[in-house]
């Protein structure tokens, strides 16, 4: 197996990214569960859920930026730390909420510190694992997401069924704070990449718009589109999914649990999938062609009326496709930019793409109020994945591609400048 071929470093480095994904992966999606219990004891609305949700993914893309710049300061590890435990403790905070305005708040510092772990870990696997192995590693990691979908919805159904929705939801909360473990693990086994220490320079990241200069400016604005509609099209699925299975569908909390484990199984497959498929086939087929199939399953799920059987089905298919045009993007942004600026480029990149798509579930909640719950969670998926697809279409296939390379090639910040002093010249 390609993992007992990893060196020591590379294997620390992997799990304990897994393990911090994982976890995330649970804090973020506990939201989705709590959704239900905040509509039954009418603390909340349709609207204002769709809000919190917005709110939670445009602070992340604020705070995934920001990161980045940070990472290409303070080095990768000393970020990722930092972020497990913010991202941990606000999360924890959430569950003490009183109303709507605290849950708005806690939620949009919660979304700050996801965003941040996403860029730190990223970057951080993107340097430390070769090459061969990078599409492979960055997309089993974050598959771990995938198992932190599981765990949650899996809690969900225990403390659901124990507690009352009063106290349930505030429990799940409550259990965000097991992240913050993690920072010891991560203090004493992991150490920063070797490309980073030694082409940054102390003076690192003072140029923290270099990706929107010369040849990279391209790159950046369709990354950008292309993550606004694979963002958009899995958020507006992730976050009304077990609110559309109970109301629209009509199941008790264990068949919301149970179908909703079905997604995330498939979820989790996708994951595994689309790690192998983006080393093997490239990175840029890999997201065309799940995104295209993220399309019709999400569609059919949500709009058509189809049998319990079939949404069975269909409910994996949707998991797998979701999630498998996810695996690619860490490596291909680690591959588009040099090490002075990746932090900053793929922060901005992945979590602005974030902040747009963003805005998808709130449009959701919006169009609930006029259309049925699942039609709007179906037309907006599919508009998100053909925008992802057109803009994939503009970006080089970077599979293979060494990083050492990257920071030689007319790719870097310096060499722009140069080709622009001699073309002056």
């Amino acid at each position: 197996m390609w993992v007992k071929d990893l060196t020591s470093r590379e294997r620390r480095t992997l799990w304990a990214c897994a393990a911090g994904w994982c976890l995330d992966g649970f804090d973020m999606t506990v939201f989705s569960y709590v959704i239900t219990g905040l509509l039954a004891i009418h603390m909340l609305t349709k609207p204002q859920v769709g809000v919190l949700g917005t709110a939670a993914l445009i602070f992340s893309s604020l705070g995934g930026w920001l990161t980045g710049v940070l990472c290409d300061r303070y080095g990768r590890v000393r970020m990722l730390q930092v972020t497990i435990a913010w991202f941990a403790v606000s999360t924890f905070a959430l569950g003490f909420a009183q109303n709507y305005t605290q849950l708005l708040v806690l939620r949009s510092v919660q979304g700050f510190g996801f965003g941040g772990e996403w860029t730190a870990g990223a970057v951080l696997m993107g340097e430390v694992i070769r090459a061969k192995y990078r599409g492979r590693a960055v997309g089993i990691v974050q598959g771990a997401v995938g198992i932190g979908y599981m765990l949650a919805a899996l809690a969900y159904g225990v403390v659901f069924s124990l507690f009352a929705a009063q106290w349930a939801w505030r429990t799940l909360f409550w259990l965000g704070i097991l992240p913050a473990l993690l920072v010891i693990y991560v203090r004493r086994f992991v150490e920063e990449p070797e490309i980073y220490r030694s082409k940054v320079k102390p003076e690192a990241g003072a140029n923290i718009f270099g990706f929107l200069k010369g040849r990279l400016l391209g790159r950046t604005i369709a990354a950008s589109i292309m993550l606004s509609g694979l963002q958009g099209s899995y958020y507006v699925v992730a976050i009304w999914l077990p609110q559309f299975l109970k109301g629209e569908r009509n199941l008790s909390v264990v068949g919301t649990t149970g179908f909703s484990m079905l997604v995330l199984t498939g979820s989790l497959i996708g994951f595994l999938i689309g790690a192998h498929a983006s080393d093997y086939f490239g990175r840029r087929p890999t997201i065309i062609i799940f995104s295209v199939g993220s399309a019709f399953a999400s569609y059919i799920y949500t709009v058509l009326p189809i049998t319990p059987v079939m949404m069975m089905f269909l409910g994996v298919v949707m998991g797998i496709m979701n999630s498998g045009k996810f695996t690619p993007l860490g490596a291909v942004l680690t591959e588009l930019y040099p090490t002075e600026i990746r932090g900053a480029a793929q922060g901005f990149v992945y979590n602005g793409g974030r902040a747009f798509g963003a805005l998808i579930p709130a449009i959701a909640g919006f169009a609930s109020a006029h259309m049925k719950l699942g039609v709007a969670i179906g037309m907006l998926a599919a508009v998100s994945n053909g925008v992802a697809v057109i803009a994939c279409l503009f970006l080089p296939e970077t599979r293979n591609q060494e990083l050492a390379a990257v920071d030689s090639a007319g790719t870097s910040i310096n060499a722009v400048r140069e080709d622009r002093v001699s073309t002056d010249a």
